[in-house]
């Protein structure tokens, strides 16, 4: 039997919001057929630098080799900075991203409706690792 395709990812998160991050690792972690390698940056293991600038330069080289980002569009609103800076990112290296919609959530930000050639999926194993495998392309 073939060995499965790893795919790297990187998952923009708020470690003050981390239960959903969290809940989408177990969620990957359990879906069939799929492996995948986490760059993110967890808060379990996070950095620890004050600096905006130090920080910034940590969380590229921490980027740089995930192949597709995913966001979690309900943390967006409350740590829009971050994130931002990571879909900037993403944006300036032609990485693919996955926005997902966390449960039961209607409304999305307009900043993120707006990123040209996202693919949106919901919360859900199966339309999740679907989209990571289509943005992958």
């Amino acid at each position: 039997m073939p060995s499965l395709y790893t795919y790297y990812l990187f998952i923009s998160h708020s470690w003050a919001y981390h239960q959903d991050y969290y809940n989408l690792v177990r969620m990957l972690a359990s879906a069939q057929n799929f492996r995948y390698r986490n760059y993110s940056v967890p808060s379990h293991d996070g950095f620890d630098e004050d600096d905006d600038e130090v920080l910034a330069q940590a969380l590229r080289n921490q980027m740089r080799p995930a192949q597709v980002f995913i966001i979690i569009a309900g943390m967006y609103a409350h740590h829009r900075r971050w994130i931002q800076f990571e879909i900037a990112y993403a944006q300036r290296n032609d990485k693919p991203m996955v926005i997902i919609r966390p449960w039961g959530q209607e409304r999305v930000p307009v900043q993120l409706q707006d990123i040209a050639g996202a693919t949106w999926t919901n919360w859900n194993t199966n339309s999740i690792v679907s989209a990571i495998r289509t943005a992958a392309r």
